[in-house]
């Protein structure tokens, strides 16, 4: 039965590790540049007013500089305009080095001395996204470094009235909670401040945000979290992942976002962008914001933003320079030489025929290159409208495709191909009919395991093919697409780009391969499908004369990390449901038998999904009837958890209005499989090392063979609960769950050291032992009873420390739990132990009396004790009924788990007194 259990949750810990570590290292290797300093970063600590460094004496606010800006800077006499950054979770203010630096360099190609200001502020590195207590303090500090900035300009003509706030992480969070600032409360979850950032979107209209998450590089906060919780419609709401950024084109960890030189560029050069040249200040225009963050972070045309567009532009007119194509492509790569190049294509021809004209180029200035002519003398067009706005930035040239239906005022497609400065690039362009050059491709079910695939050849010479990935929404789905390209003539070409496009968010991602080659694909979604919206659609940016063959398989692996990636807050839920119910087959077994479980039986015994997924899921089908909801809400019941909505813009400051993903429901068995697993080798690495520890104690231990060896005195016991309710109101609450916590493993300890002494001599002299057992002495001659009467040296004193060491494991593997949910608040606290003696907000407190004065008493509890119990029977019906409500209230309320199972220590303690 051992090795049944032991193979059984082997497997499931198979497929958690497999989940963990494709979760962890299932992206490509990081792309990013690293950002270097050209001088010795400096950072000069602004004076705040005594007020709040009295409030907040662990914060600072800095101004970061190098070389001769640093040194001209120190009087803090400034005129640029001001940023300020703020890190994130443990982060530091030096994390604004990257920032500021390439800003500093970018300031020294700039004319009229335009520069920003870079700020920092220091948080003390806190774990604020451990530790939400954090954040209402970080928030009102941020607001008191904007007025402290601010005043910095104080009497200057160009003051600024604007800071940009640039937030890293939870950095963000804070950046926008400064928005709901009145009402905003530690208490709440975060989400609830985006939720009013729904309620009062009018009102924060004119404030313009931008933000982008890393990718799958970033395991710590998934990208689908970082979708501003704003209307679709608001044009100053952007959300993108880093892949889709122009000339980023990378996916980031949670760290190297802040250093990637492609990202930091591109918000450098669009806080450039921002700067009005009249006032050397940031401009307070909302639609000029907009443009300048579009221009930079969601399609850049190759052009420069400030470009004016004239409705019409004269070409050169002497006949040399010009050539009519009348093929169906061109392909064309400039000479050494320098010279004026420009083709022409007949719009009258082609119309009927096809419905789009496709163009790329590797000439990567930023100029017009395609024209739409609207008079024409003999061959040559002599005035001509720009069309390259549209143009698309890929990574090794840029692209423009133009739809024939919205050229009905032009005759002709003028494209140039000039290099009156010697640079060599190459042209190609075509004409496309975008029916026949689209295919469709059903994914396998996300079931298949990779077993089967669908495949699809693409025989056309086109330069741009699309493949339409039906039934490929979901954020669980994971497949390896292979596209496979191969040619007839061997020569230079054109890398291929292959680009996943996903039409309801910025999330697309590309990636170039040569010419021909095997190209693998990682096929994942950030947000799924909102609505019936377009399918995913794979660009295929291809070679001419070439033939594509692209296959889908689902990676099994890859479904797993998605699966931990959405849904990991049940996990530990689960292994809290499955250690509880642990703790209540132990309790039957000693209710029934008298004797207790091992206690890694007991975990076994802990999975029983049927009987909580069944009553959860029942509960939210009763939830769909009104009469059932108005009485749940007559009660005040909280409303069931249910993890953030994967589809973007869908959060809603109506709880009951926001339908909830049913994926994770259906994943449930398995989340409870992946939960029990972690409770079972948990437990066994528990019991294991207390073994080990117990056996490194035992030379600081008189032997001893009484089970009651570690217990402490009712008065003592009186005491402790008071000392360290006194400890836990005037420190900090999880200190004194933690010491219950130590006290108890000490009584578990010398339980260990006790049965080990016990086997030690029976094993010795069972024999003799057992005549002195009939004769009521001791192998010695004297008594066989021990600290002056007491049970017999025999195997059934044996037997009842054994027990109570089962029940103490059982005890101890539950009690690790709620250490687990309060460490953040104790480290929180004791890295701030030098600015307070006490955790201010401590939300642990008074909750967690509870629970401390019953780790106190249960360290006493003994199976003769139980078994004898009155309310015993009582108890044991406790757990299942509260693991229900902890998977219904718990997978986002993590702290809810320490009401449950103080609902069910306080009532266990009570029956060990009773």
């Amino acid at each position: 039965m051992k090795i049944a259990a032991a193979l059984f949750y082997g497997v499931a810990a198979a497929l958690l590790a497999t989940g963990v570590r494709e979760l962890l290292t299932g992206f490509e290797e990081n792309g990013c540049s690293m950002t270097y300093m050209f001088e010795s970063p400096e950072y000069r600590r602004v004076s705040l007013p005594r007020r709040v460094s009295r409030l907040y004496p662990a914060y600072g606010l800095y101004l970061y500089g190098e070389g001769t800006y640093a040194l001209e800077s120190r009087a803090l006499k400034l005129t640029g305009a001001p940023v300020l950054f703020l890190p994130g979770n443990a982060g530091s203010y030096k994390q604004a080095r990257s920032l500021g630096s390439v800003a500093l360099r970018k300031a020294e190609n700039m004319e009229d001395g335009v520069h920003l200001n870079v700020f920092t502020v220091d948080f003390n590195e806190e774990l604020v996204a451990l530790y939400g207590g954090s954040l209402r303090r970080q928030t009102l500090f941020l607001h008191e470094c904007i007025k402290a900035v601010l005043r910095l300009y104080k009497g200057q003509d160009r003051a600024p009235s604007t800071v940009v706030l640039v937030g890293h992480s939870m950095g963000g969070v804070v950046a926008r909670a400064l928005f709901t600032l009145p009402r905003f409360s530690p208490h709440l979850p975060w989400t609830r401040t985006c939720w009013r950032w729904v309620k009062h979107a009018d009102r924060l209209a004119n404030v313009t945000v931008l933000s982008v998450g890393g990718g799958y590089r970033d395991y710590q906060v998934r990208s689908g979290l970082t979708s501003l919780p704003c209307s679709p419609g608001d044009p100053n709401k952007l959300s993108l992942v880093a892949t889709a950024v122009p000339r980023t084109w990378v996916s980031t960890d949670h760290l190297s976002i802040v250093w990637c030189k492609e990202l930091v560029l591109a918000t450098v050069r669009a806080l450039f962008d921002l700067i009005e040249p009249e006032t050397n200040q940031l401009t307070d225009s909302v639609i000029r914001r907009r443009e300048v963050l579009e221009h930079h972070f969601i399609r850049h045309p190759v052009r420069m933003l400030d470009e004016i567009q004239e409705p019409s532009l004269p070409l050169p007119d002497f006949p040399e320079a010009w050539s009519e194509v009348n093929a169906l492509r061109l392909a064309y790569s400039t000479p050494k030489e320098g010279q004026d190049k420009y083709f022409l294509f007949a719009l009258s021809s082609r119309r009927k025929a096809y419905s789009h004209f496709y163009c790329r180029s590797n000439n990567m200035e930023m100029s017009s290159w395609v024209h739409g002519c609207v008079q024409k003398t003999g061959s040559m067009c002599v005035r001509a409208v720009d069309l390259s706005l549209g143009t698309e930035l890929l990574p090794p040239y840029k692209v423009l495709t133009l739809s024939l239906s919205d050229l009905s005022s032009v005759s002709h497609l003028v494209v140039g191909a000039s290099n009156l400065n010697g640079k060599q690039f190459t042209v190609e362009c075509e004409w496309q009919r975008q029916e026949s050059q689209t295919a469709s491709l059903p994914v396998p079910h996300v079931l298949s395991f990779g077993l089967t695939s669908s495949e699809v050849t693409v025989n056309s010479s086109g330069l741009l093919h699309s493949v339409e990935l039906e039934h490929f929404h979901q954020v669980y789905q994971s497949f390896r697409i292979t596209v496979s390209s191969r040619c007839k003539v061997q020569k230079d070409r054109l890398a291929n780009v292959y680009r996943v496009k996903v039409p309801w968010f910025r999330e697309d991602s590309l990636t170039t391969a040569s010419v021909p080659s095997v190209t693998e694909i990682s096929g994942m979604l950030h947000t799924s499908r909102p609505g019936n919206t377009s399918n995913v659609l794979l660009q295929l940016h291809t070679a001419p004369n070439c033939q594509y063959k692209v296959l889908v398989r689902t990676s099994f692996p890859s479904v797993l990390g998605q699966v931990l990636r959405f849904c990991s807050p049940l996990v530990p839920v689960y292994t809290a449901v499955t250690l509880l119910l642990a703790c209540g087959g132990q309790l039957w077994s000693i209710a029934k038998t008298g004797k207790a479980l091992e206690a890694i039986q007991a975990v076994g015994w802990g999975l029983q999904p049927h009987k909580v997924g069944l009553p959860v899921y029942l509960l939210h089908l009763l939830l769909g009837c009104r009469p059932f909801q108005d009485a749940w809400w007559a009660l005040g019941l909280p409303a069931m958890d249910a993890l953030p909505p994967t589809a973007p813009d869908r959060l809603s400051p109506d709880m009951e209005a926001v339908p909830a993903d049913q994926w994770p429901r259906l994943l449930s068995p398995l989340l409870y499989l992946l939960g029990a697993a972690v409770a079972f080798w948990g437990s066994a690495l528990l019991c294991l090392s207390l073994r080990l520890l117990s056996l490194a104690m035992a030379p600081l231990h008189r032997p001893s063979v009484s089970p009651d060896c570690g217990t402490l005195g009712r008065q003592t016991q009186l005491l402790l609960i008071l000392a360290l309710s006194i400890v836990g109101g005037t420190s900090c609450g999880a200190l004194s769950i933690f010491t219950a916590f130590l006290l108890h493993l000490y009584r578990v300890l010398r339980l260990q050291m006790a049965e080990r002494s016990l086997s030690h001599m029976l094993n010795l002299a069972p024999d003799k032992l057992k005549a002195s057992e009939k004769n009521g002495v001791s192998p010695g001659g004297g008594s066989t009873e021990y600290n002056g009467g007491g049970p017999l040296l025999d195997e059934g004193l044996l037997d009842e420390v054994r027990n109570d060491l089962q029940l103490h494991y059982s005890l101890s593997v539950l009690f690790t739990l709620p250490i687990m949910l309060s460490a953040p608040s104790l480290i929180h606290w004791t890295r701030n132990l030098r600015y307070s003696a006490r955790l201010e907000p401590d939300s642990l407190w008074p909750h967690t009396l509870p629970l401390m004065a019953a780790i106190i008493l249960l360290t006493n509890c003994s199976c003769r004790a139980l078994s004898n119990s009155k309310l015993l029977r009582l108890v044991c019906c406790l757990p299942l009924p509260l693991c229900v409500a902890m998977v219904t209230f718990s997978p986002l309320h993590l702290y809810r788990v320490l009401y449950f199972l103080s609902a069910v220590l306080v009532p266990l303690a009570l029956s060990g007194l009773l």
